[in-house]
């Protein structure tokens, strides 16, 4: 218990004094969030940005062909995937991608945790996107967006790095399941909240890393933190708080029934979403 105590010690502490190491957002991503918040970009400039990066440009176009996009004619180029994907979306849609170049660990304890955490925020992922396009099909409310929808549950437990990478730096002492479960259950949401105000993300995305698993955190309207706690759910996670997400997203109005979610259609979007990633 000492050494349990001693790890969350080390992080609280860290917090306070400021000098905590967080994770840096992906250059690529950083680039493209850059080139997005330019007024005057135009879309040939930004393939040419995203052209840079090999891999982003080929994940940009596979989401582009993706029964995400709900289109049948395939795109060939960069250019072409922004312009289907477009501007705004492109911003966090970039982002979300990069994201798995932040869960590597050289430890193998560690690299465990951050390849079964990746496949669990994946499965997350698919869910809120689904369950978010059969709320839309429903009930005709766009306030949320499938791009912003995807980073949100990209980044809802982000919080979980800088615990992992500290266990790494002390892995002799901290690098134990035990130790590591606790710090997270019980330090990353202050945690992902603090990495998303230092990246300048928006206040729903701070909201979403900061609140996932404190569930006297509501809001009054149908949001992205509620939405990604209902793909959580569906992917299997939350098994605790299961049935509190699911009766929250009825009385709100996301679906009528939980019989909406487990249908075909779900399905087939859900794993549309998972192939993006794969």
């Amino acid at each position: 218990m000492a050494r349990e105590n001693a790890l969350l010690t080390i992080l609280i502490e860290k917090i306070n004094s400021d000098t905590l190491v967080l994770p840096t957002l992906p250059a690529v991503a950083l680039k493209v969030r850059r080139a997005a918040d330019d007024p005057d970009i135009n879309l040939n400039q930004m393939a040419d940005v995203i052209g840079h990066d090999p891999s982003l440009s080929a994940r940009m176009i596979k989401i582009s062909n993706s029964g995400y996009l709900g289109r049948s004619v395939k795109v060939t180029s960069t250019q072409q995937a922004i312009t289907r994907i477009g501007l705004r979306q492109i911003k966090n849609i970039a982002t979300a991608v990069a994201m798995e170049q932040l869960f590597v660990s050289k430890n193998d304890i560690v690299k465990g945790y951050m390849d079964d955490i990746w496949a669990e925020t994946v499965d997350t992922v698919a869910c809120s996107l689904a369950a978010l396009q059969i709320h839309i099909k429903l009930t005709k409310n766009r306030a949320l967006t499938l791009e912003s929808m995807m980073l949100a549950a990209l980044i809802h437990n982000i919080g979980v790095l800088p615990v992992l990478t500290e266990a790494e730096r002390h892995a002799e002492v901290f690098a134990n399941p035990t130790f590591i479960d606790s710090a997270i259950e019980k330090s990353s949401g202050k945690i992902g909240g603090i990495i998303m105000q230092e990246w300048g993300f928006e206040p729903e995305f701070i909201e979403v890393a900061s609140n996932f698993n404190d569930m006297s955190v509501t809001t009054e309207k149908i949001s992205y933190l509620d939405m990604v706690r209902l793909g959580a759910a569906l992917s299997g996670k939350l098994d605790k708080q299961k049935d509190t997400v699911f009766d929250a997203s009825i009385e709100k109005g996301i679906v009528s029934d939980l019989s909406e979610l487990l249908t075909d259609e779900f399905a087939e979007l859900r794993d549309a979403a998972k192939q993006m990633f794969n």
